[in-house]
């Protein structure tokens, strides 16, 4: 039987990333980045499709599986009948243009015979390499990829394949290192196995010691924030939303996307989550990597960009994946690309209200402030929205808010900074009026409650984030029917749905799941409203979804808490880590704090 959503670990050496299940089995690996054709696609597929199996030889009676605190090297014991065996895995830190996939087993206690096959598939699944032994092992090379496997035990070859029995010793580890290097390059050397280990594990730890502590919620706060760490791609500062594609939202269903890439929303969300744990690089970084992307079109800003700040994502389906649990299409591309979102300019402007963000480089406030004049001519068209509906365009409220957030923020700067011009600083002052007095008007039914777009009817969660903002206080009486229609109609066993499908035309067929990050905001603003045991009650529900190694994906069946959706989702951990900060300064007594992110 195929592995759920939330049988997976997930390794990340913060450049790609690699999926490792419950029954040993690495079902997605992608190098050199992200967002590069895997080399193991079986998550999508089919063992045919590519993965690296582990496991002993005799039944497995149980998992335990657990990251390093602080890390991702993942140490996961199996018992046997006959005994115990440890397999610890990572992917270190990249020194040079070799991607290593590290796997280790050590014999615990009794005796336990293992066995491991390896069918390597590049391009996602359709391309059978070549095998051949080198002196490092074996090699699989085709077209521009090659995946070197380096271990002491004797191999088996066969077409496309590697497989082998062995029986590790107690106290003599057994290792194996899977390299993916360029075919044109020479073939990557052998490591040691264990100082690899080692060495990840120091540099996760060196990492995480940098981070703020909290009161309470700390060791959940702090489990997030390496995943999200994980999720940055290192070299450029930008932050893809999650590490796969096309897990389903609903099994069975046709809601696939490819998320391997950077949303300015999804990015802005993870930066503020990371500032919060004291981690000020990463916000230089994605400040400097955001520059790069717009380039000298602030006006034209993208919602979604490649890890480097690639602009072409063209989408596209694989028909010979079936997808996970024969869910299908598999996408890769994303045509969120092509879309207006005018909530982005609110949250880019929210980022950058950071001080240092605008002082640290000289070309941060000419970007900023034309984001804001952008948002300032446009907020009154119709967009896509925050849920990135493939239907019509509209006048989503929410979207409406996000503007008047830019430019509330682009005020805020032009009061810190030197290079201001008075007369485009009150233009911005009256638009950011006339955005509230709008949304008030035509945002807001009969009942006082905050509805999808403007003079509609739709619930939707992403209101939510009204307080959050600063657009109202949460004792707002509008804010608290908001949340109490959102809490009742949109929820699902406690957890909530971004609107009700039935109700509005998304442009997309199907049902999905629960939405982890609306769930999440629904505790953010009870906390706001000093409902602080049902603010905990809800973040708790939540946490309990997460799979056994900590992790979210964007979604939950509310009947049964599967995880649905790509796997891990930046958004959703973002949400662990701003809802933990959210209560412990609620019982820290800081009760007053001012809106912390778009």
């Amino acid at each position: 039987m195929p592995t759920r959503i939330d049988g997976y670990a997930f390794l990340s050496d913060t450049e790609s990333s690699a999926l490792i299940g419950i029954d040993g089995s690495v079902d997605w690996f992608t190098a050199p980045r992200f967002d590069s054709p895997a080399c193991f696609a079986a998550l999508l597929g089919t063992e045919r499709h590519g993965r690296w199996l582990l496991t002993p030889v005799d039944p497995v009676v149980e998992v335990r599986r657990r990251y390093r605190p602080g890390t991702l090297v993942l140490d996961s014991e199996v018992r046997t009948e006959h005994g115990l065996v440890r397999i610890s895995e990572c992917m270190p830190i990249r020194r040079d243009d070799r991607v290593d996939l590290i796997r280790q087993v050590e014999v615990v206690e009794g005796r336990v015979p293992m066995r491991t096959e390896l069918v390597a598939r590049m391009d996602y699944g359709s391309v059978v390499p070549l095998v051949r032994r080198c002196e490092q092992g074996v090699r699989f090379v085709a077209g521009p990829d090659s995946l070197t496997l380096s271990t002491p035990i004797e191999l088996d070859l066969g077409p496309g394949a590697i497989s082998a029995e062995f029986d590790p010793e107690p106290g003599r580890p057994v290792g194996f290192c899977l390299a993916w290097s360029p075919s044109y390059h020479d073939i990557p050397g052998e490591v040691d196995v264990g100082m690899e280990l080692r060495e990840a594990q120091r540099w996760w730890e060196r990492w995480s010691s940098q981070r703020t502590t909290f009161a309470v919620h700390d060791d959940d706060i702090a489990a997030s924030l390496v995943v999200l760490k994980g999720l940055t791609f290192a070299p450029s500062g930008g932050i893809v939303a999650a590490a796969t594609t096309s897990l389903p939202e609903q099994i069975g269903g046709e809601r696939n996307w490819d998320y391997r890439y950077s949303w300015l929303r999804d990015a802005t969300f993870a930066l503020t989550s990371l500032r919060d744990a004291g981690f000020t690089e990463e916000a230089a970084s994605w400040r400097d990597w955001l520059l790069r992307a717009v380039a000298g079109t602030p006006d034209r800003i993208q919602v979604v960009y490649g890890p480097c700040g690639e602009r072409r994502l063209h989408e596209r389906e694989l028909p010979w994946l079936p997808g996970h649990r024969s869910s299908g299409p598999v996408r890769v591309g994303n045509q969120a690309h092509t879309q207006l979102q005018l909530d982005v300019y609110g949250e880019v402007l929210d980022a950058l209200n950071e001080a240092e963000l605008v002082s640290g480089h000289p070309d941060a406030w000419s970007v900023g402030r034309e984001i804001a004049e952008t948002a300032r001519r446009r907020w009154r068209h119709p967009d896509d929205g925050i849920w990135e509906v493939r239907g019509r365009e509209r006048h989503f409220t929410h979207s409406k808010v996000m503007a008047w957030v830019a430019l509330d923020r682009a005020i805020a700067i032009a009061g810190r900074v030197q290079d201001v011009d008075d007369r485009q600083v009150a233009r911005w002052r009256h638009e950011r009026d006339q955005i509230h007095a709008e949304v008030l008007e035509r945002g807001v039914d009969d009942d006082g409650v905050f509805v999808q777009e403007l003079d509609g009817t739709a619930l939707d969660a992403s209101l939510l984030l009204v307080p959050l903002v600063g657009f109202l206080p949460a004792d707002d009486p509008r804010v608290e029917a908001t949340t109490d229609a959102i809490a009742h109609r949109l929820s699902d066993r406690g957890f909530v749905r971004r609107y009700d499908p039935d109700e509005v035309d998304d442009g997309v067929g199907g049902d999905e799941g629960a939405f982890l990050l609306c769930t999440l905001w629904l505790a953010e603003v009870r906390a706001q409203q000093g409902r602080l045991d049902e603010a905990e009650e809800i973040f708790e529900r939540v946490l309990g979804v997460r799979n056994d190694v900590g992790l979210l994906s964007e979604m939950c069946d509310p009947r049964t808490g599967e995880l649905l959706g790509n796997l891990p989702q930046a958004f959703s951990h973002t949400g662990v880590v701003a809802t933990g900060v959210a209560l412990s300064r609620q019982h820290a007594g800081e009760t007053n704090q001012a809106p912390r992110r778009g």
